[in-house]
């Protein structure tokens, strides 16, 4: 207390108010002077920038030297006073070597530790200034110091100055402004408390050295160096004019181009966002401009800015307007705007990337049509739970439904409706389900049940049965029309039927297998003996790919007998595999695993080129026809592959004929139709095979000029008996007369239908009672015959007698 007192004292009574006022003036002056020239050099390059560096320091100096002199100008001891010229050239010296070192220092790091350092060394080069600048105040006496008071000075005002240059470097804009206060308060502690520890003591008999100087000469020096700080501020003034009104044009080129950009931009100083762009603005709903000001933290909660690494991206959460949060990606970025380092922070929405990500999983683990779960979920699904039954003992079961009727539908009426029917039947299937259950759609109409709690094979077999009841009991409605499906169900009961996920999905598949060939619309569950079945259908399969490769195929051909003259006109030929260890096998036993896995279209070319290339040595009034199935119309070289057969073969068009079912027609009608008419037009035959037993035939007969009609044989064995297929059969000859196409009766065993047939006026016929199929040699031998044969019941004995055909 007693050193505050004597420090007012001395400030009140022993100091021109005036002159201390204009001493502080010339502080402010210098130190703004300071600090403009500091910054101009900081955004200078080169050259300039040492230099204007160089009278940064120089300023600083001068103005704590001016501060100094004009407060010792001001001081009145009440007794004569001089100035010795080498102390005070000396204490100028000191002052601004101790601020170039404080300087130097400050410029190795930006630590809070080192700009402290940095200040301590400009508090002693200003303490020396001071003490060194009154030791050259000389007064006519003596004069003593309070010890207590020079170090108050020391102790207080280097630590200010330390202070200062702390809070001139620090990273926030509200800390920094604090520094010219705090440098002007050290200022005034060092001079004021000096100047308060000097007790001067009045003596006539001192004499003032020779180069002593009068405070009226010292005055004006102190004066120039005044003018000259306050010359440097206008400079500096003006140096910050034109950074400023450059900083603002970058900022708003800053702006405008911010503003062109997609992702959101925030240009900060610190913690404060400077500038945003209306990216930004409209993703976080703030008003135009409303964001400048905002805190960064704030706005973007969580994100330490300060540590983050340049250029990496970050998830982070943007506060609204309305104070919701939006899912971004945050990357920042350091940007020189103005010399000065501004922080830009790109933000992106990741609410459509996180959507189509969402999406992504869905379309990963769920079916897209249906919603339910698809088959890689439902594969993990059944992993997981039986991995889990292992350790908790517990029983489920797999159940796998495929749909009954469903290809027609989808075919007949399109894949809208397709898709449509199959929504409606997971929505059957889910609601027959219960809490926990899992339903997948593996593809196609195929269908799939995890049923995870079966503790009882009578729960499974319940669920499989509700599962065929679900599908069967009432029709789907489809544009107000009423379609009927039906479902086979097939399923396996862990662990009695196998424990490992892959094994349970086969072994349930084995069984849905054998529900479909137990005539559909049932269930059935998995029995060990359908693995012997299936073995033996998988060798059935290796064995005839090496039939078609190896040799072991044989055609052999059924004659077809002009009805009116009894001559054998042409044969159908049917394929036969001889077995090497089974004997000749019948199509019906291959010709459906054909058709199942492919093996068709290679079958069905070498049953094509065969009975070409066999047929080419008949005479040339016989005729050959081919089968062709379903899976060869939808081969789009098929035109390619017949008339490549016949150029081979040396077989004339006319004397081939391509016989069909209905359900080619079904599949790709207009594509199936124009493969007709290219075929046809080439001069191939093309008959229609069993018909009367589709739905549209009348309809293809008008679409399509056929060659030929080929009667199916079940109204065939009902006559002459029955009077219905009587009427069928006549009406089928008579409406093919009226088009002016030829009729084939088939399945001809007896000579009642043999006579019945000739009698309603039908062109050819075909059958048992005139022939079994025959091999080619066989065949050959029936051509040789040239007696006609008679519609007689004694026409197959007359063939056997002349050797044609061996005895029944």
């Amino acid at each position: 207390m007693i050193l505050l007192a004597t420090i007012a004292h001395c400030v009140a009574q022993s100091h021109d108010h005036l002159l201390v006022v204009l001493a502080a003036l010339v502080c402010g002056v210098g130190v703004y002077a300071t600090f403009a020239i500091a910054r101009h050099a900081a955004r200078a390059e080169g050259v300039p920038r040492r230099r204007w560096a160089l009278v940064s320091v120089v300023a600083g100096g001068c103005t704590a030297w001016a501060t100094h002199f004009i407060v010792l100008l001001a001081f009145e001891p009440g007794i004569d006073a001089a100035f010795d010229p080498s102390g005070t050239v000396v204490s100028l010296a000191c002052a601004i070597a101790g601020i170039g070192a404080g300087i130097l220092v400050s410029m190795g790091s930006r630590r809070s530790s080192r700009q402290f350092v940095a200040g301590v060394v400009i508090g002693v080069g200003i303490a020396g200034l001071h003490y060194i600048g009154q030791s050259a105040y000389l007064v006519r006496g003596s004069v003593s110091w309070s010890l207590p008071l020079v170090l108050a000075s020391m102790l207080v005002g280097v630590p200010v100055m330390g202070l200062g240059m702390m809070t001139l470097s620090h990273r926030r804009r509200r800390f920094r402004r604090a520094a010219p206060p705090l440098l002007l308060l050290s200022i005034a502690i060092l001079h004021f408390c000096g100047m308060s520890a000097m007790t001067l003591h009045g003596d006539s008999a001192v004499v003032f050295p020779s180069n002593a100087m009068s405070p009226s000469t010292v005055a004006p020096w102190v004066a120039g160096v005044s003018t000259a700080l306050l010359t440097l501020a206008v400079v500096g003034w003006r140096f910050d004019l034109a950074a400023k009104a450059r900083w603002r044009h970058d900022q708003k080129r800053l702006r405008e181009l911010a503003d062109v950009a997609l992702e959101g931009l925030l240009i900060c100083r610190g913690d404060e966002v400077i500038t945003a762009n209306q990216s930004i603005e409209r993703l976080s709903d703030y008003s135009a401009g409303t964001l400048a000001g905002f805190s960064l933290s704030k706005l973007l909660p969580g994100v330490d800015f300060e540590s983050m690494p340049e250029r990496e991206e970050r998830e982070a959460q943007l506060l609204t307007a309305g104070d919701g949060m939006i899912p971004v990606r945050v990357l920042r970025s350091q940007v020189a705007l103005g010399h000065k380092v501004q922080t830009v922070i790109a933000v992106r929405d990741q609410r459509e990337r996180l959507r189509t990500e969402a999406r992504m999983r869905t379309l990963a683990f769920n079916d897209a049509l249906t919603g339910v779960a698809n088959r890689t979920r439902f594969f993990d699904l059944l992993s997981i739970h039986a991995a889990s039954r292992r350790s908790n003992d517990q029983s489920f079961a797999v159940l796998m439904i495929d749909l009954d009727r469903f290809k027609p539908i989808n075919d007949s009426m399109g894949h809208a409706a397709g898709d449509t029917i199959l929504r409606m039947v997971a929505e059957r299937l889910q609601s027959t389900l219960r809490d926990g259950d899992v339903l997948a759609r593996l593809g196609g109409d195929e269908f799939a049940i995890l049923q995870v709690s079966a503790d009882h094979l009578d729960s499974v077999a319940v669920l499989a049965h509700r599962l065929v009841q679900t599908i069967g009991e009432r029709p789907f409605t489809y544009l107000g029309q009423a379609l009927h499906l039906a479902a086979s169900v097939g399923f396996a009961w862990a662990p009695h039927d196998g424990d490992d996920p892959a094994e349970l999905l086969r072994n349930a598949d084995l069984a849905l297998y054998a529900a479909k060939a137990d005539g559909r619309a049932t269930s059935r569950r998995y029995d060990p003996r359908l693995d012997e079945q299936t073995q033996e259908r998988r060798r059935l399969e290796i064995g005839l790919r090496h039939a078609i490769d190896g040799g072991e195929l044989e055609l052999h051909y059924q004659p077809l007998m002009n009805a009116k003259s009894g001559e054998i006109t042409g044969a159908e030929a049917l394929v036969r595999w001889n077995h090497p260890g089974r004997g000749l096998i019948p199509p019906i036993d291959f010709i459906g695993l054909a058709e199942e896995t492919g093996l068709i279209l290679p079958l069905g070319d070498w049953v094509l080129r065969t009975a070409c290339a066999q047929a080419a040595t008949w005479p040339v009034h016989i005729t050959v026809a081919v089968n062709l199935s379903p899976a060869q119309f939808r081969d789009p070289t098929l035109s390619s592959v017949v008339l490549s057969a016949l150029s081979s073969s040396g077989l004339a068009p006319n004397r081939l004929e391509l016989e069909i079912t209905e359900g080619v027609l079904l599949n790709d009608e207009a594509r199936t139709l124009a493969t007709l008419a290219c075929l046809k037009e080439a001069g191939v035959r093309i008959s229609m095979d069993d018909f009367g037993t589709g739905y549209s035939s009348l309809s293809y007969l008008r679409k399509f000029p056929f060659d030929k009609i080929k009667i199916d044989q079940s109204f065939v064995r009902q006559i002459p008996e029955d009077p219905e297929s009587a009427a069928i059969i006549r009406a089928i000859i008579t409406m093919s007369s009226c088009l002016g196409i030829a009729t084939t009766v088939e399945g001809v065993e007896t000579g009642e239908q043999l006579a019945f047939s000739v009698a309603e006026g039908c062109d050819t016929i075909q059958g048992y009672h005139i022939s079994r199929p025959l091999n080619e040699a066989a065949f050959q031998r029936v051509l040789e015959v040239t007696q006609p044969i008679m519609p007689t019941t004694a026409n197959r004995y007359n063939l056997e007698l002349k050797g044609a055909l061996p005895v029944a």
